[in-house]
């Protein structure tokens, strides 16, 4: 499988489909996942350190649908610009759903080596998600 097809699988069958089976395939066990929010501030280590993240997150987030807008691909690295829209509907994250609808954008970067995920950056705009749940004033 290319590095394209595993980071697209990724999305859909991680984040739209929410298969949780998928991680343990689409992931290394010893892969690093840097920029997603930890509580010690640490990277993610495979995929026991990002289930609980994702749990979390699809807890906060249940009708979350994950758009991949493009893929630029360089050998075992793909870069994916992406489109998240999601309702804030549970408590997943420590705080009270507001019910709102956000959409924001994002930037991922993933290693591949035999069709899984080894190492990933993440840069998604969780300040305009804050914002949009009316949880951050928005600048003016």
């Amino acid at each position: 499988m290319t590095p394209d097809r595993v980071v697209r699988e990724w999305f859909e069958q991680v984040w739209n489909q929410q298969q949780v089976a998928a991680i343990d395939r689409l992931m290394s066990p010893r892969a690093v996942i840097h920029d997603l929010p930890t509580p010690t501030g640490a990277p993610m280590q495979g995929p026991a350190g990002f289930k609980p993240f994702h749990s979390k997150f699809l807890a906060a987030f249940p009708d979350i649908h994950v758009d991949v807008v493009r893929t630029i691909v360089e050998g075992e690295y793909v870069a994916v610009h992406c489109r998240v829209t999601a309702t804030h509907a549970g408590t997943g994250l420590g705080m009270a759903a507001t019910g709102r609808q956000a959409t924001i954008s994002g930037i991922a970067i993933a290693r591949v080596e035999d069709d899984q995920m080894v190492e990933a950056w993440n840069c998604f705009d969780f300040l305009s998600l804050y914002q949009q749940l009316g949880l951050v004033a928005a600048f003016s």
